[in-house]
């Protein structure tokens, strides 16, 4: 059996996210998703909670063809122990999915396979993206799987990013 591990903000988990899971199940049979920075929201860049990152991603993998775990990993700031900080947090893995250099260099440098996870429509695909649309009011809904959508309107995470995106002048800033 392999069990992979796939790390990322999910600031919303979106449609490149949900590809990305689906490629990987092609090669695993098991998938820890970690939802990195999961301390850290109510700010334009992280608007939602570790807890409704899970459930976004618990939700939109319901009926994926796969196990998988929907872990939180806490921000550290300590690149040397970051590793196993997160397999601290983690069921056991065998390999990791990433494109970020300093992830693939940490975990090459503790003897971990790392694997590149495909990218889907990065121009669109982006957390970036979604929560400018989110704060512009413009369509963003289509960009994330259906039970995303039903967690953000359930938390009412557009008015909150609008909120937090405002400034003390009434000027946005993101």
């Amino acid at each position: 059996m392999t069990r992979g591990f796939y790390i990322g903000r999910f600031q919303p988990y979106h449609q490149g996210h949900h590809r990305v899971v689906e490629a990987i199940a092609a090669e695993v049979d098991e998938l820890v998703v970690a939802v990195g920075s999961a301390d850290q929201s109510h700010s334009v860049r992280n608007p939602f909670t570790g807890g409704e990152r899970i459930m976004m991603i618990t939700k939109a993998l319901a009926d994926l063809d796969l196990v998988t775990y929907a872990v939180p990993i806490e921000d550290i700031n300590r690149n040397a122990v970051w590793v196993s900080h997160v397999q601290s947090m983690s069921p056991n893995f065998d390999v990791a999915y990433s494109n970020n250099p300093l992830v693939v260099r940490l975990f090459q440098e503790a003897g971990i396979e790392v694997r590149g996870s495909p990218m889907f429509d990065r121009d669109v695909l982006r957390g970036t993206e979604i929560r400018q649309r989110m704060i512009a009011g413009d369509d963003w809904a289509d960009l994330v799987p259906e039970p995303v959508e039903a967690v953000v309107e359930e938390v009412d995470g557009v008015e909150r990013i609008r909120q937090v995106s405002d400034s003390d002048t009434g000027s946005p800033s993101a």
